[in-house]
């Protein structure tokens, strides 16, 4: 395997190896334990979401809304405020499981109103995430759980 200079594992390789696990996942696990939940919503009001769940190398970062009323209660904000911070959590949980924003290998958007929301959330997302990005779908949304929410967030990232 290739390091960089800094003795780290390339994003491509790291894809490779993604892509290798998605399709064969015990395959490259081997001995390695069970995947463990490293993070649950603390407040308990969505038990099944902001998760993250390690299996092997891989983190899986379950889907981040733009906006929580009780962590912004002056209301939902625009498409760049909710970009900012389902990304900002992500960066947080990421780090808080051993890993960066470089280490992304896949990223999925769920958007409203894409016509109008497309472009503002791509200039946000293209500051906060570092080349090179990690592949990355998109799909429109009628709307979330949350009315005022505009987007939803998941990943999968590579961690040592």
């Amino acid at each position: 395997m290739k390091r960089t200079s800094e003795g780290k594992t390339s994003r491509r390789e790291m894809v490779q190896m993604a892509g290798a696990g998605l399709l064969g996942l015990g395959a490259i696990q081997g001995d390695q334990p069970p995947r463990k939940r490293l993070y649950k919503d603390p407040t308990g009001t969505s038990p099944n979401t902001l998760g993250v769940i390690r299996s092997g190398h891989l983190l899986f970062v379950s889907g981040i809304g733009g906006w929580y009323p009780a962590k912004r209660p002056e209301g939902p904000g625009d498409i760049r405020q909710q970009t900012a911070d389902a990304l900002g959590l992500m960066k947080a949980l990421l780090e808080e499981a051993g890993a960066s924003m470089a280490n992304l290998l896949k990223v999925q958007v769920a958007l409203v109103d894409s016509a109008k929301n497309w472009e503002p959330m791509n200039d946000v997302y293209n500051g906060l995430v570092p080349e090179p990005r990690p592949v990355r779908s998109y799909f429109g949304s009628t709307g979330f759980r949350n009315p005022g929410q505009l987007l939803q967030i998941d990943a999968i990232a590579y961690v040592e």
